[in-house]
């Protein structure tokens, strides 16, 4: 595979993803709207990496450490974010014994946060096409 067929791979990927979340999110299935949240994120960040590198992206979860490793400028906002975005892998994932995140994962919850996934996702849309 060329460099430009293995970004094309992680962005479609990342593309099927996003589509994912928002039928889930419409299915009213809210955690696991935002663990596809999560991993329409984590693929662009990947993308990224192999723009950038043209080496197989890490094998990890945390998009905090993938958004470095893809030299992209954080902002403390940012970071912060990344690592709520994280948690919904994890949570989703691994559920505590009470289901906290489950019952947290309410519609306007997990639409505020799609919604910021959204806005991450056309970011990281644009370092890409640079």
């Amino acid at each position: 595979m060329t460099k430009s067929e293995k970004v094309n791979y992680w962005v479609e990927s990342s593309e099927r993803d996003r589509v994912v979340a928002d039928h889930l999110f419409e299915k009213q299935d809210y955690p696991y709207s935002l663990f596809f949240g999560h991993l329409t994120i984590e693929k662009l960040l990947k993308a990224i990496i192999v723009a950038k590198s043209d080496s197989p992206p890490p094998f990890t979860h945390r998009l905090v450490w993938l958004a470095e490793k893809a030299e992209l400028p954080l902002t403390s906002e940012l970071v912060e974010l990344l690592e709520i975005i994280t948690d919904f892998n994890l949570e989703a994932r691994y559920p505590d014994e009470k289901f906290s995140f489950f019952n947290k994962c309410t519609r306007d919850f997990t639409q505020k946060h799609l919604e910021r996934i959204g806005e991450i996702r056309e970011w990281l849309l644009q370092q890409i096409r640079r």
